[in-house]
C-alpha cells in the first residue's frame, strides 16, 4: 500500500478511535451540561436556548434572506460566544458578591429608561443592544443588572472595567468557582476570563507520525 494512502488510514482510523471516547468522557463527566460553574450547571439546553433567541432577534431584525444569512455568517462561533458570556457573567456577579456589591431593581430599570429616552427609543436600543452584544430583546435588563454590577465593583477597586485589578478580582472568582467546560466547547482560562479551544496532544502526535513516515 502506498505510504500516503496507509498514513491516510492510520489517521482516519485514530480518530474513528478517539472520537467515541472523547464523546464518553465528555458524557460522563458533563451529563447535559455545557459548563459547570461552582455549584450551577449551565446544560446544553439553555445554551441552544439562549442560541436560539439570538437567531429569533435576529430574524425578526433582518426580513431581507440575503441579509439574514450575512448576519448567520457573521456570526458563526454564536454558539460558544454565547457560553463564554453565560460563564463570564456569573464569574462577575460573584466577584461583585465578593465585594459585596448590589445592583436595584430601581436602578435597573432607571438606567434602561434613561437609554429608552435617546433617539431612536426603544427600538434603537434593542437594535443597538442585538447587533453590538449579541443581547436579544429579553435579555436587556439581565445585561443591564451585569453592566451596573461591573461599573460598581470597578468603581470599588478604584479602577474601571478595563483595569487589571478588574480582571483580577474576576480572575480569582474564575478560580473560586472551579469552572469545568464540557469539552466539546474548549476549556476555561482563569487568567484570561475566557474559554479557549481544547488543545488534542494525541491528533499533533499522530499527524507527525504520519508526516515522519511520509518522509
Amino acid at each position: 500500500m502506498h505510504r500516503r494512502r496507509r498514513t491516510a488510514l492510520l489517521l482516519a482510523a485514530t480518530l474513528a478511535t478517539a472520537a467515541p471516547l472523547l464523546t464518553a468522557c465528555s458524557d460522563e463527566a458533563h451529563p447535559g451540561a455545557a459548563a459547570v460553574v461552582g455549584d450551577d450547571r449551565i446544560t446544553v439546553s439553555q445554551l441552544e436556548n439562549r442560541v436560539t433567541e439570538v437567531r429569533t432577534a435576529q430574524r425578526a431584525a433582518v426580513t431581507d434572506d440575503a441579509q439574514y444569512e450575512q448576519a448567520i455568517a457573521q456570526s458563526g462561533g454564536l454558539t460558544r460566544e454565547i457560553l463564554n458570556n453565560m460563564v463570564l457573567d456569573r464569574v462577575l456577579h460573584q466577584a461583585a458578591q465578593d465585594a459585596g456589591v448590589t445592583v436595584s431593581r430601581k436602578e435597573v430599570t432607571r438606567t434602561r429608561a434613561n437609554l429608552e429616552n435617546q433617539p431612536g427609543g426603544v427600538k434603537a436600543l434593542e437594535a443597538s443592544w442585538l447587533q453590538q452584544y449579541g443581547i436579544p430583546p429579553q435579555r436587556i435588563d439581565e445585561n443591564l443588572r451585569l453592566q451596573l454590577e461591573a461599573q460598581k465593583l470597578a468603581a470599588k477597586l478604584g479602577t474601571d472595567t478595563s483595569g487589571p485589578a478588574f480582571w483580577a478580582a474576576l480572575s480569582d472568582s474564575s478560580k473560586k468557582l472551579d469552572i469545568d467546560l464540557n469539552p466539546r466547547y474548549g476549556t476555561w482560562d482563569a487568567k484570561k476570563n475566557s474559554r479557549v479551544e481544547a488543545k488534542l496532544p494525541w491528533l499533533r502526535q499522530v499527524t507527525q507520525a504520519g508526516s515522519q513516515e511520509t518522509a
